[in-house]
């Protein structure tokens, strides 16, 4: 799905080629033909840049909205939608069948059935017509059967889908610190699955910085007693001492750390986070150099301490790279401060 079928790309042969590397549209075409050929990581790269040079055209987003839902980031994908309603209002009408489709992969039926329907009512002969009409047939459906009081025996989902988007949104979330939003998804999946150990510990995280201190604190010490050798408890207890003032207690924790090396690499960004974010960048460092980059590009944590780290430690170039890499993969980290301030 592309909206660019009609837009005309670049004569291979011509005499004179005019320079347009400040212009939207060129970054644009190059950014749709990587998107063709499926070179999913430079369409983005060129979308995005045009996104910078041209922000008030709201087509950039929206095919960078489907790049993202190709490649299973429905998150983003709605985020950008989200923010072309909200600048452009009802010029761009397929946005809700987009956000739709995006909700409808992500299992949230009843949000995928709300914008479907706004769709059909804002254009009801939309190029979408027959796509939406269809998929809210399903959508209705869906619902209908999550309804039912027998609901367990209808799940469309088996369960170790649903944890998968469980952990999806939670992801998102915590990632972006969107703590508030975070919290009620995490504290479902605490009680749907109690089994899933990393709810509990990321649950008290976003209530640490949502602004609970106490409570999160309180918590994470008591699994720490059912668990003492728990790495969730672990680093969550020394960065929320950190964060708290109370230096000694965090560093008697990260000294438990210290030799300390996970299977998982999730489990390893955990630590080398922990120790960029208490200020031991040395340490630190030697456990980012030996995370593999391809598994954690999607973690927009990696690059953000990484970077730091690399910063603090002297080498400034390293950390220029990496920020630059990050803020590609991931625009929103450019909120954050840059790599030297961040904290």
């Amino acid at each position: 799905m592309t909206y660019t079928d009609d837009i005309p790309f670049l004569e291979e042969h011509v005499n004179v080629i005019p320079f347009l590397a400040e212009e939207g549209e060129f970054y644009f075409t190059l950014g749709v033909k990587a998107f063709r050929k499926r070179e999913f990581e430079k369409a983005e790269r060129w979308l995005t840049r045009a996104m910078e040079l041209a922000p008030d055209d709201p087509l950039y987003p929206c095919q960078l909205s489907i790049l993202y839902t190709e490649t299973k980031s429905f998150h983003k994908a709605n985020q950008l939608l989200t923010k072309v309603l909200q600048e452009f209002g009802d010029s761009y009408v397929d946005c809700y069948y987009l956000i739709a489709n995006n909700y409808a992969h992500l299992g949230l039926f009843q949000d995928a059935q709300k914008n479907i329907e706004l769709y059909l009512e804002k254009e009801p002969e939309g190029d979408f017509k027959n796509e939406a009409n269809q998929l809210l047939e399903l959508l209705k459906l869906y619902n209908e059967e999550l309804d039912e009081e027998d609901e367990d025996d209808e799940w469309l989902f088996d369960e170790e889908d649903e944890l998968l988007v469980y952990q999806e949104s939670a992801f998102y979330y915590l990632e972006h610190q969107e703590w508030e939003k975070a919290l009620p998804v995490l504290e479902e999946m605490m009680t749907l699955y109690p089994d899933y150990i990393a709810a509990k510990h990321d649950y008290a995280w976003a209530l640490f910085f949502s602004g609970d201190e106490e409570e999160a604190v309180e918590l994470e010490i008591e699994w720490h007693k059912q668990n003492p050798n728990s790495i969730h408890s672990i680093v969550n207890l020394a960065t929320f001492y950190y964060e708290m003032g109370e230096f000694e207690r965090s560093e008697g924790y990260i000294e438990q750390l210290q030799n300390v090396y996970p299977i998982h690499e999730q489990q390893s960004l955990k630590i080398a986070s922990a120790l960029a974010h208490t200020e031991h960048f040395e340490w630190a460092y030697e456990r980012f150099e030996q995370l593999s980059k391809a598994k954690l590009k999607n973690h927009m944590s990696y690059f953000r301490w990484y970077s730091r780290t690399a910063y603090q430690i002297g080498l400034e170039t390293k950390a220029k790279e990496l920020w630059k890499e990050g803020c590609r993969r991931h625009p929103f980290l450019k909120q954050f401060e840059h790599a030297k301030n961040d904290r």
